[in-house]
């Protein structure tokens, strides 16, 4: 048993000893890929989403240094028939490219990882006759003597893959030299197919890409961007969440506020018969680190790691590539925002354009993602509070001059709203329509409505913000309902262009919008907005509801 080649499993016993929601179906997904086609697999996901349970999950499950049938038996893997027919059988290497990267410099990661390495495989086999074990072998050749001896092929584990892209990102040399080492392992005809029995690599970024062409191509990818069947593994799932919850006493309403949002999408294998089926799912998918921690300290909230990428993120947003930073401004008011991730290089260094950096957001967990059908073009949005409130900390401490006007623009909007200001509520939106609209655009109903989006994104801290709510006889434009907790009033917005502002309270009132609101025990204003098409004149009316 070594540091590197055949652990124990010490480190999937500790996670066991701990509260573990039992992620171990993705062990029975990649065991029925070893041996095949499809056994070099790599699941990215951002950080906080139990990269590092998994990898010591498949460590444990496969690695012939240990014992681990007591750990599993009893677990969703167990329930598989024939789950332990590959039970501890492998050679498995099991990798943390951060630990290598820490005790190597960026400089030396290749030549120190094959050291250490040959350093184990020494261990293993000190009284064997093997040619190519010896200090400075190439390891391709002490792995497949390895394989010889023993019986037994080598399952790869390779945590955070991606450390020496993210950590070593002026260093293209030892880059290369470790896509390099990557592709002699995992491209081999003849080398790969009677060594390697399986991978699994995962890490926050895909694998990287040169010139759009993957650096190791028979790797099948699972990311933030379509995880398909690996999905349910990703994070937590709904089920999971309402059992946390009912444990935990906690309010599952607040649990989906604060951290639901990253919907996946895959096939599911119903199992049925000899031949194939599937339907097409959905799922909700839950950070675990954020919601284990809240479920702990029985109290909603952020949790976000302060080792998250946080002055890494705010520069990102200051880039201003095709109106990236106003973007990223809609998306925490609540738009969701148009995307085509195909550019994306997979790295942090070469962003050349907005959807590059909306991409990234995307793997590092920042922004959820959903494929629209057919098409490699989808659509991006803030999942959740959490990840929100930490979008708004990175606007709010922007360098950008005009990012931070408009933040300041929307308290003072808000405060002006609440105060039943009317004239400053006019002027403030009247300057927000100028300021975003284009002209062939700025006398539609639904252009006013981005902009009052936009103009309120301070709003998110204290309401949920609801477009076209069907309520009375119709659909109220827009309506801010107090978040739990807070003391605010609730907001109906309705918009119109060329016609009296009392038209707008009138339709309020004629159609009864206020019906949806009548049971909340908060006091509503209605608001009414309209604006002349020729002089751009803006009015505002503001009233309470009087119940």
């Amino acid at each position: 048993m070594g540091r590197y080649v055949n652990p124990g499993n010490e480190g999937f016993a500790k996670i066991l000893r701990s509260r573990y929601v039992d992620k171990t179906g993705l062990i029975s997904l990649f065991d029925t890929t070893l041996d095949t086609t499809e056994g070099l697999v790599m699941v990215s996901r951002p950080r906080r989403f139990g990269k590092s349970y998994a990898a010591q999950a498949l460590a444990a499950f496969y690695s012939c240094g240990c014992d681990s049938r007591a750990l599993f038996e009893g677990l969703e893997v167990a329930r598989r028939e024939g789950w332990d027919a590959h039970l501890n059988q492998y050679n498995v290497v099991k990798v943390d490219m951060t630990e290598v990267i820490e005790a190597a410099g960026s400089a030396d990661v290749v030549p120190t990882l094959r050291e250490v390495l040959l350093s184990d495989l020494r261990a293993m086999l000190p009284n064997a006759s093997v040619r190519h074990v010896g200090k400075g072998s190439p390891l391709k050749d002490a792995l497949w003597d390895v394989v010889e001896a023993t019986g037994r092929k080598f399952v790869f584990v390779i945590d955070e893959w991606d450390a020496p892209y993210r950590l070593t990102q002026d260093d293209a040399e030892a880059q290369d030299a470790y896509a390099e080492w990557l592709r002699a392992l995992f491209k081999g005809l003849t080398f790969t197919p009677a060594v390697v029995a399986g991978a699994y690599m995962t890490g926050i970024l895909p694998i990287k890409k040169y010139n759009h062409q993957s650096a190791v191509s028979d790797f099948w990818e699972y990311t933030m961007l379509d995880a398909a069947q690996y999905s349910p593994f990703v994070g937590f799932t709904d089920a999971d969440v309402e059992d946390l919850c009912e444990e935990y006493g906690m309010n599952l309403t607040d649990v989906r506020r604060w951290y639901d949002g990253y919907r996946l999408s895959y096939s599911e294998d119903l199992g049925v018969g000899a031949r194939p089926r599937f339907r097409d799912r959905e799922i909700d998918v839950y950070a675990p680190y954020s919601l284990m921690r809240a479920c702990v300290r029985r109290r909603t909230g952020s949790y976000w790691p302060s080792t998250e990428t946080f002055d890494s993120l705010r520069e990102y947003i200051d880039m201003d590539f095709d109106g990236l930073q106003g973007a990223v401004l809609r998306a925490v008011a609540g738009e969701e925002l148009r995307l085509d991730p195909m550019s994306f290089q997979n790295d942090i260094t070469s962003l050349r354009s907005a959807a590059d950096v909306l991409t990234l957001l995307v793997h590092l967990g920042y922004l959820a993602y959903e494929r629209e059908d057919g098409t490699d073009v989808g659509r991006a949005r803030v999942p959740n509070e959490e990840v929100r409130l930490e979008l708004r900390r990175a606007i709010e401490s922007s360098s950008h001059v005009e990012v931070a006007r408009i933040v300041r623009d929307s308290i003072q909007l808000l405060h002006d709203l609440l105060a039943m200001d009317e004239e400053a509520v006019a002027a403030g939106i009247q300057r927000a329509h100028d300021g975003t609209c284009a002209p062939q655009f700025y006398n539609e109903e639904q252009a006013l409505r981005a902009v009052v989006r936009a103009a309120l994104i301070a709003a998110v801290d204290d309401w949920a913000r609801i477009e076209e709510l069907p309520s009375g006889y119709g659909l109220a434009d827009v309506v801010f309902v107090p978040k739990r907790g807070s003391s605010k009033p609730a907001l109906l917005v309705e918009l119109k262009w060329d016609k009296p502002v009392k038209g707008a309270l009138d339709q309020i009132h004629d159609r009864d919008y206020p019906q949806i609101l009548r049971d909340l025990d908060v006091p509503v204003l209605l608001v009414g907005i309209t604006y002349n098409a020729k002089s751009k004149k803006h009015v505002c009316r503001i009233e309470p509801l009087d119940r």
